[in-house]
């Protein structure tokens, strides 16, 4: 049997607790090895004010799971040249890890809502288990765009992945504003993360 493995991507601009607290959650419900936070690269539509810089907030993850037992940080993303899809990243770590590895693609559920838009998604759906952190009271996102995507057995095994989560009503872009506005993001965001943010002067503009 191989190993379980989480990956978890987004722009973390900046990681909060919110993303540290449903990784965790997610691992322990699934008895995963580890927990691999994906940073993605630069959005190009994006001006530099609204997402910090890609080593900024690859440091900013360093930080907030250094001696986090079962977290790993991978910077594939930053690292690869051209646009990155999630499809290309899985590969990559079926590569590193084996077609005996269980990988888990975790989303939110805003995002399996628009699954059908992804790039290669039926491929996607067979590279790995995506898994889709739901906050309780929340409806099944509906997944009728995917009919004509993927098979009923994939659709079935989307609907299968949706696992309760703690829910965190914390956002990225509200810290950056608390940020802007010189107000403090104490409890929001790791200390470290926080003490970052300030030395290095983020979101102020």
């Amino acid at each position: 049997m191989g190993a379980r493995v989480g990956l978890f991507g987004g722009t973390f601009n900046p990681v909060h607790v919110g993303h540290l607290i449903v990784a965790r959650a997610v691992l322990e419900h699934l008895g995963l090895e580890r927990m691999v936070l994906i940073p993605s690269a630069n959005p190009p539509h994006k001006s530099p004010q609204a997402v910090a810089g890609a080593e900024d907030r690859l440091a900013m993850l360093r930080l907030a799971i250094a001696d986090e037992p079962g977290f790993d940080l991978s910077a594939c993303e930053i690292e690869r040249p051209g646009p990155s899809y999630t499809i290309d990243t899985v590969a990559a770590f079926r590569r590193e890890w084996g077609d005996k590895a269980e990988l888990h693609w975790l989303i939110g559920s805003d995002s399996l809502s628009e699954l059908a838009s992804w790039h290669r998604v039926a491929e996607l759906v067979g590279m790995c288990r995506i898994v889709t952190a739901a906050r309780p009271g929340r409806e099944v996102p509906d997944l009728s765009a995917l009919g004509g995507r993927v098979g009923e057995r994939q659709i079935q095994r989307l609907r299968d992945g949706i696992l309760p989560t703690p829910r965190i009503d914390i956002s990225a872009s509200e810290i950056r504003r608390r940020v802007r506005q010189g107000r403090s993001v104490r409890w929001l965001v790791p200390t470290a993360v926080a003490q970052y943010i300030d030395r290095r002067g983020l979101y102020r503009d």
